[in-house]
């Protein structure tokens, strides 16, 4: 859209809230818009709902449009009052507002990859794969992402130029996962750890084709709700959040310089600090 023909004033917000059983409809902050996924293909989680919606309904240009789990609130400590008031402050040619927490998953992995595949075992197949064919040009095991690109659990608000371009990456592993055909399909319905229990691999995939997205199409503007404000995952280096941010400031250097030396540097830091977590937590 051309600068000249965005609509003056405030945009709307459209945040619509899934849930999938009774239990968590309760959960619901009652300033999101409910949006019913109970019975609807699990094994997509969020995406399936959040599909269904940008395929059945014209979306206004005018309008942001979010789509949050019933676990926002807990994962963020944010309420809708708080995210609509961020929003506001945001300029309106903003295309992508993050609200995603864990910054020092962010900080002490190279990218949302290299984060996933530490966290779940044997998953480095399906990123390499899944991110080769939508995006051949990236490499999943090498390409910097800093805290402008990392976005965890869907938790953003955007643009329907955006919405659609996600879809339409987002479809492409959808078509090949739901043809069951071949070795990236295979790989995309296998089932990954989390937490107690077994996902589906495609979900993780589909989580981060929003990063995929900001790292390797730089004409979309964002702004994120500062990251250092909003909890951490818990994990070890959570505590040590100026190593961090040190962590968080060498990647953007090295993104934009474009020099291999902050990439060694990031690499002597984030060593230091797992060996200074590590010897804390007594492993």
């Amino acid at each position: 859209m051309h600068p000249s023909s965005i609509p003056a004033g405030p945009r709307r917000v459209e945040i619509r809230q899934i849930f999938y059983s009774e239990e968590t409809r309760q959960q619901l902050d009652p300033g999101f818009i409910p949006l019913d996924n109970c019975g609807q293909r699990p094994d997509w989680r969020e995406y399936w709902p959040m599909r269904t919606f940008l395929q059945n309904n014209k979306l206004d240009e005018n309008t942001l449009y979010g789509f949050f789990s019933p676990k926002f609130g807990k994962k963020t400590t944010l309420d809708s009052a708080a995210v609509n008031a961020f929003i506001a402050t945001v300029p309106r040619d903003v295309d992508v507002i993050g609200f995603s927490p864990f910054f020092d998953q962010g900080a002490v992995h190279l990218n949302v990859f290299d984060q996933a595949a530490t966290n779940h075992a044997n998953s480095w197949p399906v990123f390499e794969q899944a991110v080769a064919f939508v995006a051949p040009g990236v490499d999943p095991h090498n390409a910097v992402m800093d805290s402008r690109h990392m976005i965890f659990c869907n938790y953003f608000v955007a643009t329907p130029p955006f919405w659609r371009r996600w879809l339409a990456v987002n479809e492409v592993l959808f078509a090949v996962a739901e043809a069951g055909s071949s070795g990236l399909a295979q790989l995309l319905n296998s089932s990954i750890p989390y937490g107690n229990g077994l996902v589906p691999a495609k979900v993780f995939v589909q989580e981060r084709i929003v990063s995929l997205l900001l790292l390797g199409e730089r004409h979309w503007r964002v702004r994120h709700f500062d990251p250092m404000r909003l909890p951490m995952s818990g994990s070890i280096v959570s505590p040590y959040p100026a190593d961090l941010l040190v962590l968080d400031a060498l990647k953007t250097a090295a993104i934009e310089q474009g020099s291999q030396n902050y990439l060694k540097i990031f690499q002597q830091v984030c060593n230091t600090l797992l060996e200074t977590a590590r010897r804390a937590n007594g492993m």
